[in-house]
């Protein structure tokens, strides 16, 4: 079991990496490329929830963690009973976690553009926007992101 201590912890610290969507925020492929920049008003802005997908490290990990706990009780046939009993809590409990920690607050930003039209771009909630604020549109074909 003490080899599998170091896996389990590894796979817990890769379930904590994700992805930002946030207006501010550039990956390093998104650097020095040009960018179409449009202007106009935000029109509303809406609280949403952006889900990113579950790894599934939650779950191994609860399991692993609530089998490890459970093996600690009892003996003989009732010892693995409670491991099993123990790996199903733990893997509940691991993927409720997980789907918590990866749900990130967000917002969907209407603008009217000058030239009329309206865009709506989602992103993460770590700039506040209002109605009635100018705002630059940066897109460059795939993404599109809000910025003052």
């Amino acid at each position: 079991m003490k080899t599998a201590l170091p896996l389990i912890c590894a796979a817990l610290l890769a379930g904590c990496a994700y992805t930002p969507q946030s207006g501010s925020v550039y990956h390093a492929s998104q650097t020095q490329n040009e960018q179409v920049v449009r202007t106009g008003t935000v029109e509303s802005v809406r609280n949403v929830i952006i889900a990113n997908p579950e790894s599934g490290v939650g779950t191994m990990s609860g399991a692993a963690l609530g089998g490890l706990a459970g093996s600690q009780a009892g003996s003989g046939s009732g010892q693995a009973a409670m491991s099993i009993v123990g790996a199903l809590a733990g893997g509940l409990i691991g993927q409720r976690a997980e789907k918590n920690a990866n749900n990130t607050a967000g917002f969907e930003i209407t603008v009217r553009l000058d030239s009329g039209e309206l865009r709506a771009i989602t992103q993460t909630a770590d700039e506040l926007f209002r109605p009635g604020e100018r705002v630059r549109l940066l897109s460059n074909g795939y993404n599109t992101r809000v910025t003052h």
